[in-house]
């Protein structure tokens, strides 16, 4: 396999983009968010790649989400235990965030094979989704949150439900945990801007060890549409 190395002074080939404007298991996402990604696509066709409608159909896979609880329960429990190893005592209920203190209980339920099944699906997660690149994508084009940014304190922890946090997360960000799983390089380029002020994301992922394509791509969007000086008016 050879490898190419581009710099943003070099004539990029032209590119196949999927294109996913939706939330890939139902969820809503916002107008906005939509609108960002679909223009977006209209300005990579404009500067000569060819942009489809098309995603990895391993991204509709609702069991992705108890997977990666059961990896984030037990790294939460990991991480309480060594705080604790080191301190020589137990945390207070005030040194160890609710969120994760309620996942590190959760872990203590988890047994081996629970967490070997996790890790199992994961990397078939991982095959699968790459799977998509190797048949010929070169980039995969998405919103890169689901709503418009949101005020501090928007995400806070709740002691009466510690899941809270997490779930709300999970609202706001359902484009960019699958590519955390995967290890494949992905960016966030503000190209959209709403009439507030507020930027809109979009973002571009790519096969394992092509950073460089991301680049040179989110470099070519930069030199179209400058955003480096802009700032939210609000």
């Amino acid at each position: 396999t050879e490898i190419y190395t581009l710099s943003l002074h070099d004539a990029l080939p032209i590119l196949r983009i999927g294109l996913l404007d939706h939330h890939p298991q139902g969820g809503p996402v916002a107008p906005e968010c939509t609108a960002a990604a679909r223009s977006a696509a209209t300005l990579l066709e404009s500067l000569g790649h060819t942009v489809e409608p098309a995603w990895p159909a391993a991204l509709e896979d609702t069991a992705l989400i108890s997977r990666f609880g059961a990896l984030w329960s037990t790294n939460m429990g990991v991480s309480l235990r060594r705080f604790e190893e080191q301190l020589g005592r137990p945390l207070a209920e005030d040194e160890f965030e609710p969120t994760n203190r309620i996942q590190a209980e959760y872990a203590k339920h988890i047994s081996a094979v629970d967490y070997a099944l996790a890790l199992a699906g994961i990397a078939q997660f991982r095959r699968a989704l790459q799977s998509w690149w190797a048949d010929g994508w070169d980039l995969l084009l998405t919103p890169t949150v689901a709503e418009l940014p949101l005020p501090l304190g928007t995400i806070a922890n709740n002691p009466d439900h510690p899941m809270d946090a997490m779930e709300r997360s999970g609202q706001f960000i359902p484009f960019t945990p699958p590519f955390n799983m995967s290890g494949q390089p992905a960016i966030n380029v503000p190209v959209e801007w709403t009439d507030g002020g507020l930027p809109v994301g979009v973002q571009l992922a790519a096969a394992y060890g092509r950073e460089d394509l991301l680049l040179c791509v989110a470099g070519q969007l930069e030199l179209a549409k400058p955003w480096a000086q802009r700032k939210p008016n609000v």
